[in-house]
């Protein structure tokens, strides 16, 4: 095997690893991609999987957290967590799921965490021309986005 060869197997492998992870590839670096879907670690329960994630950096833009984003087709419903970085002390955590343009009633959930705040449910089974809202808190920090329209 050559080295050309050699390197187009491991790719292949990383990518089929992503689609096993998470159902789709995700639009992050294979690197990181891997890393935060193993950090996620099913904290939503059985039958949910990631659809997208986004982080949470202080002033210094090193990712303290990540919000994810799962969904089960079973229950019909969308799940958030944030999970911290570097867990340890606790701190103020907050992670919050709607529905946009017209909100319904948010879901969130917070308070002094050491590792992950959440998870947090939403019903999406009548999800016509929604997008989903989610953001998360650490400390001070703060992000939100909005995606995964209908």
């Amino acid at each position: 095997m050559n080295m050309k060869s050699t390197r187009r197997t491991a790719a292949t492998a990383a990518t089929l690893a992503a689609l096993t992870l998470g159902g789709t590839l995700a639009t992050t670096a294979p690197a990181s991609a891997a890393t935060t879907a193993g950090a996620y670690n099913g904290k939503c329960g059985a039958g949910y999987y990631v659809q997208d994630w986004t982080e949470i950096r202080d002033s210094a833009r090193k990712t303290i957290g990540t919000v994810y984003v799962a969904y089960s087709r079973e229950t019909q419903q969308h799940c958030a967590v944030l999970v911290r970085t570097n867990p340890g002390t606790r701190m103020f955590m907050e992670v919050t799921l709607d529905t946009a343009p017209s909100s319904g009633k948010p879901e969130r959930d917070y308070g002094s965490f050491s590792s992950y705040a959440g998870p947090v449910y939403l019903d999406t089974s009548d999800f016509n021309a929604q997008c989903l809202e989610w953001s998360g808190t650490v400390d001070i920090y703060y992000n939100s986005v909005q995606g995964l329209c209908s």
